[in-house]
């Protein structure tokens, strides 16, 4: 009678006998069976003989030397992986729909938001107290009335102006003179500012006219400012321009001042450095409301 041998256990196997082959047993008795007796439960393999050994992770279903049954464990396991694909996926599109995978910079307003009317948020305080007053409206139509606002909200820019007519208390209706307050502010929201702001203001510094601009940089406003003075020029006529820019975060304001009085006038215009002083006084208080303003 032949010894068959275990595929899966190497131990198993028939092992040549050193002295030849064993002859087999003449007339090999059968084990008698005893109903009464217990059978012993089976033992599980040895570690080492083709099974993992305890709290080794069982091989993937299909894999070589995979034992039977190990497909059960496979199946938690894939249910595993197919759960963290699928939050992965959900995540993802939050993501995409929320912005965070969009390479665009998040605009930086400093809390300052769109005035519809930029004149009634601009603090007038510093030029009434240099004794100016806003001129009296001329006519009826739009053209005509002053002060004269305006603004615009867009996907890349919320843009608001206030144009106004002024003229010095007292002022003799034969006096030639001409004086404007013209401020601007502006809400990037695509494009940071800050990078080009001050070369902006610095190139007037650099311009090849007959008229020249000093500018000097203004600590205390927003994260920057710079104001822009005219240099007199020797004219027979006497007046001034001078201009603000503010840049606070991705908001930039700017307030310009420009005056002229001929040399017969009863009025004198106020220096640079009074018109400087006004207009960032001026800047100051009205910077404070629109972080207030609501899209009024």
């Amino acid at each position: 009678m032949s010894i068959s041998g275990d595929q899966n256990n190497p131990y198993n196997q028939p092992q040549s006998h050193p002295y030849g082959q064993v002859p087999a047993p003449q007339n090999p008795v059968p084990a008698q069976q005893n109903p009464y007796a217990q059978q012993a439960p089976p033992q599980a393999p040895a570690a080492g003989y083709g099974y993992p050994a305890s709290g080794v992770p069982a091989a993937p279903l299909g894999a070589p030397g995979a034992p039977d049954g190990a497909g059960r464990g496979m199946s938690g396991w894939l249910w595993a992986i197919g759960g963290a694909v699928a939050a992965s996926a959900i995540w993802g599109s939050v993501l995409f729909a929320t912005g965070g995978f969009s390479s665009e910079p998040s605009p930086d307003l400093a809390g300052y938001g769109y005035s519809s009317d930029l004149c009634a948020d601009t603090s007038m305080a510093p030029f009434e107290n240099g004794d100016f007053k806003t001129k009296a409206n001329t006519g009826t139509a739009s053209k005509n009335t002053n002060p004269q606002h305006s603004g615009a909200q867009q996907a890349s820019l919320d843009t608001m102006w206030c144009n106004i007519s002024l003229e010095k208390e007292n002022a003799s209706s034969s006096d030639y003179s001409s004086t404007w307050l013209y401020n601007t502010a502006t809400l990037h929201k695509k494009t940071d500012p800050a990078p080009e702001f001050a070369d902006g203001y610095r190139s007037y510094e650099k311009q090849d006219a007959s008229v020249g601009y000093r500018v000097e940089a203004v600590p205390g406003l927003g994260d920057e400012a710079f104001l822009v003075t005219r240099k007199d020029d020797g004219s027979t006529s006497s007046g001034s321009y001078v201009i603000l820019g503010v840049r606070d975060g991705w908001m930039t304001y700017q307030s310009t001042w420009s005056s002229y009085a001929s040399s017969r006038s009863s009025t004198k215009p106020p220096t640079a450095d009074e018109v400087a002083t006004m207009l960032k006084t001026s800047a100051t208080e009205t910077l404070k409301r629109l972080q207030n303003s609501r899209s009024r």
